[in-house]
């Protein structure tokens, strides 16, 4: 018996000081990716991000991230998204300010956005507590989207309870690696990627992720994450044919974990910023490509 409560005493040491490693040494962070059917208006995606920011908290995510344009709707999908007014956009944007703030969930919310007479694809970024912490936006657009957005200028960089992260959205983050090497060169551990790809009109219904037959789209997101050392956090529509799954992909390029391709819903994981060491990406010597 004193054996057995020797072996006992030192699992309970063992286990405090993992306690204090973790608490002190590592920042854990839980995050969340929605998967929200295309909505069918404004008010019904409202809904559905109350409906999915509120099992994003309970499952104890300290962020949750939203597809692209989600309000009022990637354009051309669904209902008639040009009827969407600036004043329609804005009070939108406080109810899910309200949201945040309701739930204690910081929001990555991506919407268009109406700024000195040109309409932006835009992710804004909501604290916890429901304040506006700024927004990234898409500066690369598609070929298609020329006559939808003007394209942005600027990249930034976003901290969320000590663990710092960037937003490529959608055609840059699987077409210009650049996008999300520049947030990983500058600290982020995750690069968070709302998009857009699939249909519920045509395609193909997918059943496992990254395999070889599917759409390069999910390959592409698994070497941001490995090229650059750092986690990468994609967030689609859930469609009938979707190109790609809302998945978490580690810096080892491993996908931690994924939504099913059948239904909408909220995906979990969690981040170790200490595995997010960003090193390839730092390592990276820009000097070497300039034009002499």
């Amino acid at each position: 018996m004193p054996f057995l409560s020797q072996i006992l005493a030192y699992s309970l040491l063992f286990s405090i000081l993992v306690h204090v490693y973790k608490t002190n040494f590592l920042l854990f962070m839980k995050i969340a990716l929605a998967s929200p059917s295309y909505p069918a208006s404004m008010d019904d995606a409202l809904y559905q991000a109350e409906k999915l920011l509120k099992v994003a908290a309970a499952g104890d995510a300290e962020i949750v991230c939203f597809p692209e344009s989600y309000l009022p709707g990637y354009p051309g999908l669904g209902y008639d998204t040009r009827t969407t007014t600036p004043e329609m956009l804005q009070m939108a944007l406080v109810a899910v300010c309200k949201m945040a703030a309701a739930n204690s969930i910081a929001v990555i919310m991506p919407m268009d956005w109406h700024e000195g007479g040109n309409i932006l694809n835009v992710a804004h970024v909501i604290s916890a507590k429901g304040d506006l912490l700024g927004y990234q936006t898409k500066n690369q657009l598609d070929p298609s989207e020329d006559n939808k957005w003007t394209p942005g200028t600027e990249r930034n960089i976003f901290e969320v309870n000590g663990v710092k992260f960037g937003i490529t959205i959608c055609h840059e983050g699987f077409r210009y690696p650049e996008s999300v090497r520049w947030a990983a060169m500058r600290g982020a551990s995750i690069v968070f990627h709302p998009n857009c790809t699939g249909s519920n009109t045509s395609g193909k219904q997918l059943s496992e992720w990254g395999h070889k037959d599917n759409p390069y789209y999910e390959k592409a997101q698994m070497l941001r994450a490995m090229e650059n050392t750092i986690y990468f956090a994609g967030s689609n529509y859930h469609f009938t044919y979707a190109d790609s799954a809302s998945a978490l992909i580690g810096p080892d390029g491993t996908c931690i974990t994924h939504q099913v391709y059948t239904e909408p819903g909220v995906v979990v994981g969690e981040v170790n910023t200490d595995l997010a060491s960003g090193n390839l990406a730092k390592r990276f010597k820009p000097a070497l490509y300039n034009n002499r």
